[in-house]
């Protein structure tokens, strides 16, 4: 069952530490707000638990149609252009600007929620753990445990320091961040659609 855990963790770590497009957005609004940064997060991972419950109750399927994918894929590259365009808009607003009144919380929340349910990795994903599971007969419930608390961990701890080393930043290098972050989300929005094209 440790065993299992430690394996889960690490395929969690895999999937929350490398650059796209949520890590993206996560780091862009830590720079300004901690909870906004973790709602990011958060919207994440429940849109993970989804499709995880549509594995559990034999639901997923339905993923497998090719007009559901095209779907899904269209709406992604959509959303995450809209997404770099916000962030290239709000490109010089000042990171140690004041918060006035309750952050944003639920809408970060439903951008990484939605992001993540868009994106067709996610689905190529859960697919493969649940094959490696399956195939490595580890416990499922130990694996999918630690692969959230590698998740947990990394939605919590990454925005936190990026936040509480924000003095660090200059306004012109956040700003440049915000160009950057722009240009890579709108980097992944154009893969997927190459993609699309391609199959």
């Amino acid at each position: 069952m440790i065993e299992s855990f430690a394996e889960g963790f690490l395929l969690g770590l895999g999937a929350a530490v490398p650059l796209g497009p949520i890590n993206v957005l996560i780091m862009s609004n830590a720079l300004r707000h901690y909870g906004s940064a973790v709602a990011l997060g958060a919207g994440a991972m429940s849109a993970d638990i989804t499709y995880l419950l549509l594995i559990l109750f034999g639901l997923f399927h339905f993923m497998e149609n090719p007009t559901v994918q095209l779907v899904m894929a269209l709406g992604g590259s959509a959303f995450l252009l809209y997404l770099a365009w916000l962030i290239f808009k709000g490109r010089n607003e000042p990171i140690r600007l004041q918060q006035v009144g309750n952050p944003p919380i639920l809408k970060n929340w439903l951008k990484g929620y939605t992001l993540t349910l868009l994106n067709p990795y996610t689905v190529v994903f859960w697919l493969s753990v649940s094959a490696y599971i399956a195939t490595k007969h580890l416990h499922p419930i130990a694996t999918v445990a630690g692969l959230f608390s590698a998740i947990v961990l990394w939605i919590t701890l990454m925005p936190l320091i990026i936040h509480k080393t924000k003095h660090l930043f200059s306004q012109r290098v956040a700003t440049l961040f915000s160009v950057v972050s722009a240009g890579i989300l709108a980097f992944f929005a154009i893969g997927m659609l190459l993609n699309i094209m391609r199959s």
